[in-house]
């Protein structure tokens, strides 16, 4: 009977230390994992926001890695709190083999005390595993999402520089280009494409969209929104198809598109839309100001549909 009870604490023993050397495996990795976890915010954080709707999901995918964290640390705490009652089971229990055998009853109880101790440890471990696979996963996910918007960032820097190259002929004061947003926006005076009250494109406007045109024609991930404006000064002559200054807008977009898709663009890559008077830049209350309202912006905006297909798994 010695014996056995001596063989059976060696073998306790020795699961205690297995037991040891994963917990530390476990911790090591743990840390490891919340360096990764902050590196991977930093670089998040410094990302463009493409959309509201992206910031929305990337935030939650954030605040999930948190609260995974934090679950970890808090089965961490249990982890240690059960290694320490073992520690002083597995004492008592070698106190008890020193003593006589009328102690045997307590012993079979306290046996059966640690091996309950012992499987709530492991399922514990398990849990602890489990957790940090799934904050593994989800940083997997973030790091996908951060590779995209660099990529997209990267690409529509790359077509500001093409699309400014490709109008490099014209005055400054007759367009503008720039990155706002996650997007390339060309903004055109309207005395390069219009004259007054007009919807025909002058020939220098048709040349500058056959530029721009030419810059577009191969990206098959954008999508293109030509966006008519003006000032609120009512137009002079009305007709059955131009009654304000909104028509004036659309119909000014549509004559841009046409332009546009006889010169290489997709049509399924382009909308015109008209906003009139109701999206000015400066205040129309001076001559120079509303000369700054009447204009054309195109909106180009790269293909997110991967970044959303990444979301909507999650």
């Amino acid at each position: 009977m010695m014996k056995y009870l001596v063989a059976l604490f060696i073998l306790i023993v020795a699961v205690s230390c297995v037991t040891q050397k994963k917990y530390d495996d476990l911790l090591s990795e743990k840390i490891q994992l919340e360096s990764d976890l902050a590196n991977c915010k930093d670089s998040l954080e410094s990302a463009t926001a493409t959309s509201a709707r992206l910031d929305s999901n990337i935030e939650k995918l954030k605040a999930d890695t948190a609260v995974l964290g934090q679950k970890i640390r808090t089965t961490e705490s249990s982890l240690f709190d059960l290694k320490k009652e073992h520690e002083q089971l597995e004492t008592y229990y070698n106190n008890l083999l020193n003593n006589s055998g009328k102690l045997t009853r307590d012993l079979a109880q306290q046996q059966e005390h640690l091996l309950a101790l012992k499987e709530n440890l492991e399922q514990t471990k398990r849990l602890n595993e489990s957790l940090s696979a799934d904050l593994s996963e989800r940083e997997k996910k973030v790091k996908e999402l951060e590779t995209i918007l660099e990529n997209k960032d990267r690409a529509v820097q790359e077509l500001k520089k093409k699309i400014t190259n490709a109008l490099l002929s014209f005055k400054e004061n007759d367009l503008t280009v720039e990155v706002k947003n996650g997007k390339v926006y060309v903004s055109l005076a309207e005395q390069l494409l219009f004259k007054s009250g007009s919807t025909v494109v002058d020939s220098k406007g048709v040349t500058a969209l056959q530029q721009l045109a030419k810059a577009l024609k191969d990206q098959k991930d954008i999508h293109v929104m030509v966006e008519g404006h003006t000032d609120n000064v009512p137009i002079s002559r009305t007709s059955q198809y131009m009654k304000d200054n909104w028509d004036l807008s659309v119909l000014r977009a549509t004559s841009i598109i046409r332009i546009l898709t006889e010169s290489g663009v997709e049509p399924n890559q382009i909308t015109a839309a008209g906003r009139g008077e109701f999206s000015p830049v400066e205040v129309n209350e001076t001559a120079e100001g509303r000369q700054k309202n009447r204009r054309t912006e195109i909106v180009i905006t790269p293909d997110l549909d991967e970044l959303f297909e990444i979301l909507e798994s999650n």
